[in-house]
């Protein structure tokens, strides 16, 4: 590709966009939330990028997110996630492990250590990061 060729792409609004979050927002799941890269934040069309702040000993409420899917880095800590019909199955991941969550599943992330906070990257194809978010009882099925 030319540089002519990439040009042909931009316009007067085409630019790269910083977000510096300075505060949590409130979720649905009930964990510290940095929003970064979002349709509100920087104008992005199908994806949103976060920080997920899972305090020590702590647990998101049991959710799964609806019609899209969602990638999660761990840059810090222990999380064992219980997911599926009835939050049966479980996986337990550390810093540098990658996880991915398709649509419509249900999980709950539980940060497995008592001292320090679990630090999470959370990436979705939805610009809207908390839009389809939906909480979800274990205990009905």
């Amino acid at each position: 590709m030319t540089n002519a060729d990439s040009e042909q792409f931009l316009d007067d609004s085409s630019q790269i966009i910083t977000v510096r979050p300075n505060c949590e927002t409130a979720t649905l799941q009930k964990l510290p939330y940095f929003v970064g890269i979002s349709g509100s934040t920087a104008g992005s069309k199908g994806i949103s990028m976060n920080l997920v702040v899972i305090p020590a000993g702590g647990s998101a409420e049991p959710h799964f997110h609806r019609n899209y899917e969602t990638a999660i880095y761990l840059v810090k800590g222990r999380v064992e996630t219980r997911y599926g019909k009835g939050l049966q199955q479980s996986v337990i991941n550390e810093a540098g492990d990658f996880l991915f969550i398709p649509a419509g599943v249900p999980h709950q992330p539980h940060n497995l250590s008592d001292t320090e906070a679990a630090h999470e990257i959370v990436s979705r194809n939805d610009p809207n990061e908390q839009e389809n978010v939906v909480l979800y009882n274990p205990n009905i099925e």
